[in-house]
């Protein structure tokens, strides 16, 4: 066995970028696409000091040739696709743009792989918004899928076009359920990053009101480059399958918000509203997984939980506020 190949759809994402790490580190040759690499600044690579290490391309997954193309130049052992609209908030305003990205993006990534032959091992991203409402009952990789949003429908026909492909093709193909996973990758748009740039910015002196949505909403927070190798290892395996991949421990939002400040010293009550003009046309109460199925058959379980990942944040984000 020579050096293997690996190719990520969406590296310059905060995923992306852990997954380009995690694998050099394994020894890989990584190679990532963005819908422009000349243009595109991969900042969260050059952050991790990785960037002169990967190799980019241009690839625009809504476009089958473009896709095809990609598979012929670099020849890949393992795709992972991470690419897609990847903001629940904004899929409500981008539904047409969201469903493009994520499905019909996985089913060239699907076809291509299917065309082309090749023994290529694919990897996708999934996410715990397709359960939708579940009650006060952990997810695991048997319940029913009940969308609530533009994007969790574009997730979940992309998890069902993957099983169709595997199932149908004998391709193997996997998709990871992620739940919520944060780090100081995370784009401010997250309301994750939003809570820690604000209470960093209070600690420092700044007069700010932190305005969220619902607080009380739970989820189940983990670190993003503990899930990173979650995908690595389900391509691992002697045969494809879909796992959820969790903390298995849910806190609400307002949680969050207290560990955040209580990091800092400070009492988020006296910075912190809720404003109804940001809660969702429909959303989540509660998310919390059960990350067993990938514990018995990976070997991997989430080392972190919501206040280690909070605590990781907010001394990132002050180092280089210093800095």
């Amino acid at each position: 066995m020579g050096q293997k190949t690996a190719l990520i759809c969406g590296i310059s994402g905060q995923d992306g970028a852990y997954l380009a790490q995690f694998l050099l580190n394994q020894g890989y040759i990584v190679c990532g696409t963005s819908r422009d690499a000349q243009m595109s600044s991969f900042q969260n690579l050059v952050r991790l000091g990785i960037r002169e290490q990967v190799k980019v391309e241009s690839m625009a997954l809504n476009d089958f040739r473009s896709v095809l193309q990609i598979l012929y130049k670099i020849e890949p052992d393992e795709v992972y696709n991470l690419a897609g609209q990847s903001s629940v908030g904004l899929s409500f305003q981008l539904p047409v743009e969201t469903l493009e990205s994520i499905a019909t993006g996985t089913l060239n990534l699907l076809e291509a792989i299917r065309f082309t032959g090749a023994a290529i091992k694919f990897y996708n991203a999934g996410s715990s918004e397709c359960f939708g409402d579940i009650g006060i009952t952990p997810a695991d990789e048997l319940t029913p899928f009940r969308p609530r949003s533009p994007y969790a429908v574009a997730k979940s026909a992309a998890f069902w076009e993957v099983a169709n492909y595997r199932e149908a093709y004998g391709i193997f193909a996997c998709s990871g359920i992620l739940f919520n996973h944060e780090s100081p990758l995370r784009p401010q748009r997250f309301v994750t990053q939003k809570i820690v740039a604000a209470a960093c910015k209070i600690a420092q002196g700044n007069s700010h009101q932190l305005q969220l949505g619902n607080v009380n909403i739970k989820r189940d927070w983990g670190s993003a480059p503990e899930y990173v190798q979650a995908m690595y290892l389900m391509l691992q395996q002697t045969q494809a399958d879909d796992y959820v991949i969790a903390t298995g421990h849910s806190y609400s939002l307002e949680e969050f918000v207290i560990e955040t400040f209580n990091c800092l010293g400070l009492n988020w009550q006296d910075y912190v509203s809720s404003d109804p003009n940001l809660f969702r046309p429909t959303d989540i109460s509660y998310s919390c997984g059960n990350p067993s199925k990938a514990e018995q058959k990976l070997g991997w379980k989430a080392q972190h939980k919501m206040p280690e990942v909070v605590k990781m944040m907010v001394e990132n984000r002050l180092k280089n506020q210093k800095g």
